[in-house]
């Protein structure tokens, strides 16, 4: 088939400012691709994180237009991978899936996309001071969250430790998980300390205690720890599935985060997913903060891994101006509401 491309951006408005180690989130840039086949067409999310994702460059909009342009004249090979752009890889994967699955928006058909079933997510709760983040914990809490994720890293620890210490309090480990998420902000000698406060708080796991990129003390953290380590920012620009295999054996985690959007769609985190199993690794998936189109093909991909731990899905209610969809939070769970339609008047073609 001969497909056309065409792309949109769209710049996504946080409802309120989204702090974590690395900074404070207001806006956020997006791209949508599409991908005709005559009438019909699919949709696929190019999506950045400011200072985190790889291919956060000046040249990524340049890149999107040159393999668009590629798409039309019959140039580009659709089964390359694009190494260096993770995010527009993911896009085009996410917009191929949904084309051959009839162009509506179901990359992944199952009984989730049926509106059957739903997806337990953990509840986030954004960095901001003591008081604010007291608020987001209150109203996870009353919409029936039972697993809870906190960013920390930015307050001081004995605050954070605080809060934290407050939801035990109120909630055993048994009625209510507690996941933290420090983005790095940690030294590893920090980190030591802040694990051994953590297990005294029943805290489920910490994501990214150190920042990437130092693999020997990550895995003296790993091998030492009182509580699972999740690697998340540690998986971001390594391709190779040899690379992904020397990492894991060289840090042996509890967990990894997968961000299909970070680490370059289904296919690469579905190599880690391999490697993750094989290793006897846990796993869970996150959004990246996508709008509800990268978010709804990351959703409908956990589906189909048959998870049963809560995933990181509960981000579509961030933006004021996300793209309306069938997706919907009720209480913890993410479904598919077959009864709701997509508008995508936002982004028109």
């Amino acid at each position: 088939m001969q497909l056309k491309a065409t792309y949109r951006k769209h710049t996504l408005q946080f409802l309120l400012p989204a702090g974590t180690s690395r900074g404070v989130y207001t806006t956020k840039d997006s791209w949508f691709l599409f991908l005709f086949d005559g009438e019909e067409f699919g949709i696929g999310e190019c999506s950045i994180l400011k200072d985190l994702s790889i291919d956060d460059s000046p040249y990524f909009q340049e890149k999107l237009a040159e393999i668009c342009d590629q798409i039309n004249d019959g140039t580009f090979n659709l089964n390359q991978t694009l190494g260096n752009f993770p995010a527009i890889q993911f896009g085009l994967e996410t917009a191929l899936l949904d084309l051959l699955n009839g162009g509506n928006r179901t990359p992944f058909p199952s009984d989730f996309t049926c509106g059957r079933k739903g997806i337990v997510s953990n509840g986030l709760i954004w960095m901001g001071d003591k008081t604010y983040m007291r608020q987001q914990i209150a109203e996870k809490l009353d919409k029936g969250f039972s697993c809870i994720k906190l960013k920390i890293g930015a307050l001081e620890w004995p605050t954070e430790r605080e809060l934290i210490a407050d939801m035990r309090h109120q909630f055993s480990a048994s009625e209510l998980t507690i996941r933290v998420d420090a983005n790095g902000a940690f030294s590893p000698l920090q980190a030591q300390k802040v694990l051994s406060e953590l297990e005294k708080l029943h805290v489920h796991s910490i994501e990214q205690p150190i920042k990437a990129g130092q693999w020997n003390e990550m895995a003296k953290l790993c091998a030492e720890t009182p509580i699972p380590i999740a690697l998340d920012e540690e998986l971001i620009g390594i391709s190779s599935k040899e690379k992904k295999n020397e990492l894991l054996q060289t840090i042996k985690p509890q967990y990894l985060i997968l961000k299909p959007g970070l680490l370059g769609g289904f296919q690469a985190s579905d190599e880690w997913v391999s490697l993750a199993e094989e290793m006897k690794i846990g796993w869970w998936a996150t959004s990246a903060l996508e709008a509800n189109i990268g978010l709804n093909a990351i959703a409908q991909w956990v589906f189909t891994k048959n998870v049963s731990i809560p995933q990181g899905l509960g981000t579509g209610s961030l933006f004021s101006n996300n793209i309306d969809s069938p997706l919907t939070l009720k209480g913890e769970k993410l479904f598919y509401d077959v009864s709701k339609g997509w508008d995508l008047d936002k982004i028109a073609k």
